[in-house]
């Protein structure tokens, strides 16, 4: 590196100074490592004993901690140890617990598989019973198969006739049957047809009769007046028939002479009419004096007479009744009604009847009482005087009340107490339901007292038919029949089978309005005596 003369060249100045001084530096270098051993040994000792301090510092304070970590670790032992033995108790514990389920679940699935098993057998055991039974069927039908192959065989040559041949014969047979029966129900309905046409078509004429005085009802259209001789008839025909010419033509009435001994009778459609001839007659009679002047003035007087019993009846009623304002057309129309009968009851006390009837069904309901009454007196209205105009007495009679300014709701009850109109309020429907209160309850008008009779006659009648019946009683009007049975052929459970029995014959045999209760009683009495 140093082989450069150049660099040579420049160096020796500075290499002759450095072997010059290189002694010295020895020296001091010598001197100076001396004095440095020195200071050196010194700090070594210094510091070896600051070591020696510090080590034995160290060795006191790692004693203390470690004393100190082997006390931690000693309380962190005990402490994990105490935690893990209470966690294994714990544990233990909740393993016993599931233990003790497990073995109760297993128990109880030991039980349910014994009782499992013993369906299984139990089912088994059936099925072997139920396949024998299956095989036993399987073999008794392959027998009456068999059987009846031959049973049919031995039909077929009995009949002379092949199965089908049988079968199309019996198809006929029920055919024929069906078809007889299919008559014998046309020939009922027919005949019941014809039974409610007849019965429908009697009441039109039974009307029409009472309204045209044709073959009424003697009570209806016929009064007789007693004689005190047979010679009194002739002067009552008069020379030529004069006087009864005349006394026809007064009261407009037919008068019949015949040889019913020391009677007259007086014929006629108007009831008013026939009542006038029937008085006017009578005192014509009691007079003695009979000619054809007398017997105008009698007529007469008589109708005067008549005209203010009339009114005085029409007054009483609408007095009776608790009503007012009532037009006095219409009160005499009232007491025109006290000459009128249907089918045997009086029309004026019948109207009188469904007044006190309706009003009372109003006061219980909280209808209109005055309205109930009034539409009640006057529902007949137009039977005072159907016989001189065209429709019905509910047409006529609202006619009437529409004239003399009645309230609508009593024309509006008046025209549907027979169902001619349909009643939008509840006052016509209480003056309806009185109406047939007041008609149709027994003993009311004749027709209805002979029916209520009979149908009281059939009823213990039809009882009576079945076959251990001791008495029957028709009770309450007819609406419950009582039938007392043997109780020694009739036992308890055949009651009801007789009661059911006896209901139906009652729904075919008979007609009624509501109900009737059937009631069949069966006693057994034991009758000892202590001796």
């Amino acid at each position: 590196m140093f082989s450069s003369p150049i660099m040579l060249t420049a160096l020796a100045p500075w290499a002759a100074a450095l072997i010059a001084l290189f002694p010295a530096l020895i020296a001091g270098f010598g001197a100076g490592y001396l004095v440095y051993r020195e200071v050196v040994r010194r700090r070594m000792g210094g510091a070896k004993a600051e070591s020696e301090r510090m080590i034995e510092d160290a060795r006191l304070e790692a004693k203390t901690l470690r004393k100190d970590a082997l006390l931690e670790a000693k309380e962190e032992q005990i402490r994990l140890r105490n935690e893990f033995e209470k966690e294994s108790r714990e544990r233990r514990s909740e393993m016993q617990r599931q233990e003790s389920r497990l073995n109760q679940k297993e128990d109880a699935l030991n039980k349910k598989e014994d009782a499992l098993d013993r369906k299984i057998e139990g089912l088994d055991r059936r099925t072997k019973e139920a396949d024998q039974r299956l095989q036993e069927i399987v073999r008794k039908e392959a027998e009456i198969e068999q059987h009846s192959e031959r049973m049919m065989a031995e039909l077929e040559k009995v009949a002379e006739m092949t199965r089908e041949e049988a079968r199309r014969e019996i198809v006929n047979a029920m055919q024929e049957e069906a078809r007889r029966e299919a008559a014998i129900l046309i020939k009922e309905i027919e005949k019941e047809a014809k039974e409610e046409g007849e019965r429908r078509a009697k009441n039109i004429v039974a009307l029409a009769i009472q309204r045209c005085a044709v073959d009424q009802a003697s009570e209806a259209t016929v009064s007789v007046v007693e004689l005190p001789g047979e010679d009194m008839k002739g002067r009552i025909i008069g020379r030529v028939g004069r006087n009864i010419k005349a006394l026809e033509s007064a009261t407009g009435v037919d008068i019949i002479i015949d040889d019913t001994p020391d009677v007259v009778t007086l014929t006629g459609f108007d009831p008013v009419r026939r009542e006038i001839a029937r008085l006017t007659l009578q005192k014509l009679v009691a007079d003695g004096r009979i000619h054809p002047g007398r017997i105008e003035e009698v007529a007469d007087r008589v109708r005067r007479d008549m005209d203010a019993t009339i009114k005085e009846a029409g007054e009483g009623a609408v007095f009776d009744a608790g009503l007012y304002g009532i037009h006095p057309e219409l009160v005499k129309l009232l007491g025109r009604m006290k000459y009128r009968t249907s089918y045997g009851q009086n029309v004026l006390k019948h109207s009188l009847e469904v007044s006190y009837i309706a009003g009372l069904l109003a006061a219980e309901l909280g209808a209109d009482v005055k309205v109930c009454k009034r539409a009640g007196l006057l529902h007949d209205i137009g039977k005072a005087v159907d016989h001189e105009y065209e429709g019905t007495h509910v047409q006529i009679g609202v006619e009437l009340v529409k004239k003399y300014k009645e309230n609508d709701k009593v024309v509006h009850a008046i025209a549907a107490h027979h169902g001619d109109v349909e009643a939008q309020t509840i006052e016509a429907v209480l003056v309806q339901a009185a109406d047939a209160i007041s008609g149709a309850r027994p003993g009311a008008r004749r027709e209805s007292l002979e029916y209520y009779v009979k149908r009281l006659e059939k009823l213990e009648e039809i009882a009576n038919s079945f076959a251990g019946v001791e008495q029957s009683f028709a009770i309450q009007a007819g609406r419950e029949i009582r039938v007392i049975v043997k109780p020694e052929q009739v036992d308890d459970a055949t009651t009801v089978l007789m009661a059911k029995e006896i209901a139906r014959k009652l729904e075919e045999e008979l007609e009624y309005p509501g109900q009737i209760k059937v009631n069949v009683i069966r006693e057994l009495r034991s009758v000892e005596y202590a001796k």
